[in-house]
């Protein structure tokens, strides 16, 4: 018999929105998760109509669809870890997070605050701010790149410094980890700042050159819930993250006359990649 233990695949529920052009949203999520090793179940907050060039179109799902999905899924395939994206309105986020409390007490959340697509579009209104705020950042690992960090926390982010401060400020709103991403502030190297109560860690890697960035936040909060709901430590989860972003932009189908989607499908295309990837953060429950 072979007593040696297996990686967990890790199940991550998704809370998101479907993309039409498939470069992001919960299509970017469900490749993610899939490509590193996850099983990815999900629950769909809105049908948005776009492509590469921008958001044409948002059709909300119901409140009881959305936390009814939730549920089922909660209740019978279960979860490791639920990752929030694209989510709406005050109401509807406040149903989720009752139906979290209700369902999911206690499971790591990574929260995607997705507030402006890559095209400029406004995701989320303004008034469901402080709604997320209020009751999803508290305890939970949030992502929000640094317009979305200055959105949250009313503070410029357009350094170092200003990831910093931010980070204090999601810190001080209850965040279990604020993860302040630096690829919008300008410089060949992006600084990500991962922010806990115990300290701060500073994950720096060169800028992937290319016009292929769509769903790239997506991509990385979701590589980064599936590492955590494979046991993966914080940090290791978000590097892992990183070099699968990275590598996903670098290997891009160019597709659109826009912002194009991301190469998630990469380590099928180069396994030899891919498992010096998932060997160096594999990890064993």
């Amino acid at each position: 018999m072979n007593d040696e233990k297996q990686p967990t695949i890790g199940r991550v529920l998704v809370i998101a929105g479907s993309d039409s052009g498939g470069g992001a949203g919960i299509q970017a999520d469900i490749k993610t998760i899939t490509m590193l090793g996850g099983y990815a179940a999900t629950a769909i907050t809105a049908l948005t109509i776009q492509n590469t060039q921008g958001v044409s179109g948002i059709v909300p799902a119901p409140i009881p669809s959305v936390t009814a999905q939730m549920t089922a899924i909660l209740s019978d395939i279960g979860a490791d870890v639920i990752k929030t994206g694209m989510l709406g309105d005050k109401k509807l986020i406040e149903a989720i997070a009752q139906t979290l409390a209700d369902h999911a007490m206690g499971l790591p959340r990574v929260i995607d605050p997705v507030m402006v697509s890559t095209a400029g579009d406004r995701l989320l209104p303004p008034a469901a701010i402080d709604t997320l705020r209020a009751v999803l950042i508290p305890k939970a690992i949030i992502t929000p790149n640094a317009p979305e960090a200055g959105l949250l926390t009313k503070r410029d982010v357009f350094n170092l410094d200003g990831q910093r401060r931010a980070a204090e400020r999601l810190l001080e709103d209850g965040a279990h980890a604020a993860i302040v991403k630096g690829g919008h502030i300008e410089g060949d190297t992006i600084i990500d700042l991962i922010a806990t109560p115990e300290g701060e860690i500073f994950c720096e890697h060169e800028r992937v050159d290319g016009t292929s960035t769509h769903g790239t936040g997506c991509t990385l909060a979701s590589a980064t819930a599936t590492g955590i709901a494979q046991s993966l430590k914080l940090e290791d989860a978000f590097k892992r993250a990183q070099t699968y972003v990275a590598h996903a932009i670098k290997y891009a189908p160019m597709l659109g006359k826009g912002h194009g989607p991301l190469g998630h499908e990469w380590p099928i295309k180069h396994p030899e990649l891919a498992d010096n990837l998932l060997n160096k953060f594999k990890a064993l429950k």
